[in-house]
């Protein structure tokens, strides 16, 4: 699991761990990251490193086997979650790379690590993308292209991979994630009409993305691969008209 101090990828090592996994997790976060592995009741280890690089992902996912003994399932959630980057003629190169090598390239390296070991358990990857793979608001080119390469990554893995390893993503909408940061800071309850806004009637938490995490990972998804699980609150199907 790559990303798992805080925000979605906490939800995620938490839920998994609580229904009998064992999770290695890594961030880059190495403060947070131990407080979660330390403070928790479950099968929990942390291992601190950055997925866009190569050294690191190798010494990872060597560590994780070690630790676990074995590798069922991959989730590469990792990523630079702010999608503001200002205007296009504004956009360094440097910006640029750094979200391509963490959000796109990151996922790319864990499974290339990844796969012997899953092709062993016929294990499962699961690519954490995003709406804006569908949809965007001004100024987040850089974002939107790796979470739409993601979604690309993960159907030509799948048919690459299969029938050994699936392969699945999930773009998750607004997921309010201010409580899952690691730090005991009080959070603001959200408005009625951030609620009401989505057609389900209120806006996502982490353990709405965990639980179909535990799904595709499961046996009783051994039949779904290649695919963008959209998990929004219906967002991405709502007709928006300015008055």
């Amino acid at each position: 699991m790559t990303g798992g101090a805080k925000g979605i990828g906490r939800g995620i090592v938490l839920h998994l761990a609580a229904a009998g996994w064992k999770v290695a997790f890594c961030d880059t976060d190495s403060a947070v990251g131990e407080r979660l592995a330390a403070g928790a009741d479950y099968a929990l280890h942390f291992l601190p490193g950055d997925v866009a690089s190569e050294t690191d992902v190798e010494r990872i996912v060597a560590e994780a086997l070690r630790w676990g003994g074995r590798l069922d399932a991959v989730i590469n959630n990792a990523g630079i979650a702010n999608p503001e980057t200002g205007p296009i003629e504004e956009l360094s190169l440097d910006q640029w790379q750094r979200r391509l090598d963490v959000n796109l390239t990151g996922p790319f390296l864990v499974t290339k690590h990844a796969v012997p070991h899953l092709r062993k358990t016929k294990g499962a990857i699961v690519n954490m993308a995003s709406t804006r793979a569908l949809q965007s608001e001004p100024d987040t080119e850089a974002y939107a292209a790796t979470k739409g390469g993601i979604v690309a990554l993960t159907h030509a893995l799948a048919v690459s991979l299969g029938p050994d390893v699936r392969v699945n993503c999930i773009s998750p909408g607004w997921i309010d994630t201010r409580a899952w940061q690691g730090g005991a800071e009080p959070v603001e309850p959200l408005s009625e009409n951030d609620h009401l806004q989505h057609p389900a009637g209120r806006v996502g938490q982490p353990g709405d993305i965990a639980s179909l995490v535990a799904y595709l990972i499961s046996q009783e998804a051994s039949f779904i691969t290649g695919q963008n699980f959209v998990a929004d609150g219906g967002m991405v199907r709502k007709m928006i008209y300015e008055e």
